[in-house]
Formats: structure tokens, C-alpha cells, sequence
């Protein structure tokens, strides 16, 4: 390491100019106006600019340091260097060479045009007292594109400038006129960072009251205002742009939406208790009291259900344990759980599935579904059953499905029921060409039979008889029906 050092020393040492430290503080002025003139050898490969500002793009990076322009344009350059006018050689201008780092501007400083010196890793003091200047030139541009913070741009300029990804200083907007007129340029533009970049400086600089009268009558404006404060989570200001706008169902559901940042559950019941007596619709304010009285539900078939499985009394818990807590699940989720592990139930009991959908007026399809399949996951193919199984006025029993059995045998299927289940609903299905496809899909044999038996297609018997076993049951049946159909004939 020291020997490393004495080389650094050495080589500095035996340069032109001697080197700017930090660690030597007797003759600090003489040192870094040595520094300078380092720096300024640099000058006859950087085009001269009379500006006196730092250079941001509109992403927050520096638009070039020298060091990065020297690389780029160096062996570009060199010819047209050769003819620059000699007053670069006596300028007085002072150019200090930063490395590139990466950006750490916020929105502020950009809109105030400022950086502190700190974030290219050098002291206060060694800028702000010497009088050095502070550039990032680009190279091979128009000097036209430098134009200084000071200048005087119109909106519609700075708007332009802004969607072109330049440096621009929104602060010199000063009057609430030229604030407006910069909103409205920057709408009319239809670019949406653009638009939100303004709002964020108008929001800053603006008292609530005056920006929330402007955006009344500016609506493009205000849903990009009212967009960015959901997305920052600004929740305290979005309320209040919502009540000025007279938005009562608006700021209600904002309310509402506070209940996912609570987590324990007595807290968040209570919190949704509050809810009901705020100014929804109709319709949302349906909603909120079911979300309410599902909570409070699974409260008290959660505690009920963790006691027995602790204590080890029911064996369904005991062959299949839960996997998580029933607590903040969905309705349809909390309707599997009830047919899953208390589909026996009577219905005055609140884990009852059929108390569940009476309560929550849960439509036939969708409690079909559910319980369908929590009941084949379970293999209870007799429950299966009776689910399906209806009876007339005159007590006769048929089969009929709400959701189709078509989609009853997918269910079943996806379940691994076996093919004497499957078959029983197979058969069921009303569209022969579904029915065929379905029975020829999970081996159905019997059912692709029965159903060319019934549509007399000998051809496509014999075809068929060449996928089944042979010498088995259904290459039996086969024979005996195409024996049949010639007999007849």
C-alpha cells in the first residue's frame, strides 16, 4: 500500500502542474488555482459557452462531463480545433472536470435548476468561494440549444423543451397566470409525464384552495392529479381534492381502501363497522356490509375451527389439516372452506355452506361449482351425487346441473374420479357430438358404445373396435351389437 502511495506521489510529483489534494491545507488557495490551470489545458478541445449553469437532462443525469466528451469526440475533433479563435487560450472562464456518476437529483432541484457540489463528491467550499464555474458541456450541438435558465422562455417552449427531454427550470413561473398557462400548454401537448411534472411544481408552489379551483375546470389535468396522489399514496390530499370536488362516493371508497393497510383482524372489523354509515351508492354499499358481516363470519369459524383442530376432535381436521387461516379470504374462498370441512352442517350454523349462501345470496351456479369441487376433492362421490339428484311433485329423481355436466365431467375429471363416475355423468350430456368427444377423451368405452349403438353408425363401431382391448368386456359388447345389426338386416 505505502509503496503504491509513493508511486501515486511521484508520478504526481513529476508533472506539469501539481496535483489539488484535500489532505494539504497550508496553501490551499495556491493549490487549487493550480488545479485550475490543469483543468483549463483542457480547454482548446471544448467548445466555449457563456453559460453559468449546470447542464441536467430531463431524467436527472448529467448531459456529459469533459472527461466523457474528450473520449467521444477527441478523434473527431482534432482538425477543427486547429483553426479556433486564439482568445480560448486567455479566457477566463474556469472548466472543472467531473466523473460521471449516477444521478441523485430529485424533482425539486430540477425544477430549481440547482445541484449541490456534494453530489460530485467535492467539498462546498472548493466551489463557492473561488469563483470556479461549475460545466458539463456537450460537444458537436448548436449553441442555440444552451440557452441559460434566465432566458426568457414562453410556456409553449418550455413545454417543447420538456417533451424533448431537456434541461429546464420550471421556478421562473412565478405569477399564478404563467403557472396556468404552462398547465394548459403542457395538456394541450397530450404527454403525460409532462403534464404530471407541472402538477408536481404547481402542487409545490400553489395553496391547496387556488389548485384545487384551476383543476375544477381543467379535467384532464385533475384525473392526472387525482391518478399520481392514488399512486404516491398522498391519501391525506387526495381527500381533500375529493370533498372540494363534492365527490362524497369518491371519497368514501378512498376511506374504505384504508382497510388494507390494517392487519389485525379486530381492528380492521371495527374499521369496516365504521364504513357502513358512509355515503356510498347503493350498490357499494351493499357490498360493504357483506365484506363486514363475512369478516365478523370468519372470525367466529376461525376460533371455533382452530379449537377443535388444536384439541384433536374432529377427524376431518385430523385427516386433513388446514393450510391457512380463513380470516380476509374471499367469499368464494370461504364457501369452498365451509363445503370442504363443514358441508354436513345444519344451516342455522354459521359455517353452514348452505347458511353462507343464503346469507350472502350466493347465485346456484357458483355454489354448485364451489361445492362440486370440495366434495370431489374429497372423493364423497355420493355427495357428488346428490347434488345433482332432484325430485318431481310426483317423487320421481332425475339428474339435472345449473352449470351443464359437461363442465360436471371436467370437474370430476381434473379430481381423478373413477371411470364408473365419470361414465354415469358423461352420459348426461345432452350434445352427442360433446358427448363422444368427451366419453372418447377420458376412455369412456361403454358411453361411445351405447352412443353408435343409438345412432345405428355400424362403420364407425368397427372403427372403434380397434381401440379397445382385446378379448375384453367392451370388444364383446361390440360384436354383439354389430351381430345384432346384421341379423336385422
Amino acid at each position: 500500500m505505502s509503496r503504491a502511495r509513493a508511486d501515486e506521489e511521484e508520478y504526481w510529483h513529476s508533472s506539469k502542474f501539481r496535483a489539488f489534494t484535500f489532505d494539504d491545507e497550508d496553501d490551499e488557495l495556491s493549490q487549487l488555482k493550480e488545479s485550475k490551470r490543469a483543468v483549463n489545458s483542457l480547454r482548446d478541445i471544448v467548445d466555449d459557452d457563456d453559460d453559468d449553469l449546470e447542464r441536467v437532462s430531463w431524467s436527472g443525469e448529467p448531459v456529459g462531463s469533459i472527461s466523457w466528451s474528450i473520449r467521444e469526440t477527441a478523434s473527431s475533433s482534432t482538425s477543427s480545433l486547429e483553426g479556433q479563435d486564439s482568445s480560448l487560450q486567455k479566457g477566463s472562464s474556469s472548466y472543472a472536470a467531473f466523473p460521471k456518476q449516477a444521478s441523485s437529483y430529485s424533482l425539486s432541484s430540477l425544477f430549481k435548476g440547482k445541484v449541490s457540489p456534494m453530489q460530485y463528491g467535492l467539498p462546498q467550499e472548493s466551489l463557492s468561494d473561488t469563483g470556479v464555474k461549475n460545466y458539463a458541456p456537450e460537444l458537436r450541438r448548436p449553441k442555440g440549444e444552451y440557452k441559460d435558465y434566465s432566458s426568457d422562455w414562453s410556456p409553449k417552449d418550455t413545454v417543447i423543451r420538456m417533451q424533448r427531454g431537456k434541461v429546464c427550470s420550471l421556478e421562473r413561473f412565478r405569477s399564478l397566470q404563467d403557472k396556468l398557462v404552462l398547465l394548459d400548454e403542457a395538456v394541450a401537448g397530450h404527454d403525460g409525464n409532462v403534464i404530471t411534472a407541472v402538477l408536481i411544481f404547481l402542487k409545490r408552489t400553489l395553496r391547496r384552495e387556488i389548485l384545487f379551483r384551476e383543476l375544477e375546470v381543467r379535467q384532464v389535468a385533475l384525473c392526472h392529479l387525482i391518478y399520481f396522489l392514488k399512486e404516491t399514496g398522498e391519501q391525506k390530499l387526495l381527500l381533500d381534492l375529493l370533498r372540494f370536488l363534492d365527490r362524497t362516493e369518491e371519497v368514501a371508497l378512498s376511506q374504505y381502501r384504508e382497510h388494507l393497510n390494517i392487519q389485525d383482524v379486530e381492528k380492521r372489523r371495527e374499521f369496516l363497522k365504521g364504513c357502513i354509515g358512509l355515503p356510498f351508492s347503493a350498490e357499494d354499499a351493499s357490498h360493504i356490509q357483506d365484506h363486514y358481516t363475512l369478516l365478523e363470519r370468519q372470525i367466529i369459524i376461525e376460533a371455533n375451527d382452530r379449537r377443535l383442530e388444536t384439541a384433536g376432535q374432529s377427524e376431518i381436521f385430523r385427516k386433513y389439516p388446514r393450510k391457512a387461516s380463513i380470516l380476509n379470504m374471499p367469499l368464494v374462498t370461504t364457501l369452498f372452506y365451509s363445503c370442504f370441512y363443514h358441508y354436513t352442517e345444519a344451516e342455522g350454523m354459521f359455517s353452514s355452506p348452505t347458511n353462507l349462501k343464503k346469507t350472502f345470496k350466493i347465485p346456484d351456479k357458483q355454489y354448485v361449482l364451489t361445492a362440486l369441487a370440495a366434495r370431489a376433492k374429497l372423493r364423497a362421490w355420493e355427495d357428488v351425487d346428490a347434488l345433482f339428484t332432484t325430485k318431481n311433485w310426483l317423487g320421481y329423481t332425475k339428474k339435472k346441473a345449473p352449470i351443464g355436466f359437461h363442465r360436471v365431467v371436467e370437474i370430476l375429471q381434473r379430481n381423478n374420479a373413477p371411470v364408473q363416475v365419470l361414465q354415469e355423468y358423461v352420459r348426461l350430456v345432452e350434445d352427442v357430438e360433446t358427448r363422444l368427444n368427451l366419453a372418447t377423451k377420458y376412455k369412456c368405452h361403454d358411453v361411445v358404445i351405447e352412443t353408435y349403438k343409438d345412432l345405428k353408425d355400424r362403420m364407425q363401431l368397427t372403427a372403434y373396435k380397434c381401440k379397445v382391448e382385446r378379448g375384453s368386456a367392451e370388444e364383446e359388447k361390440i360384436n354383439s351389437i354389430l351381430n345384432n345389426m346384421v341379423r336385422k338386416h
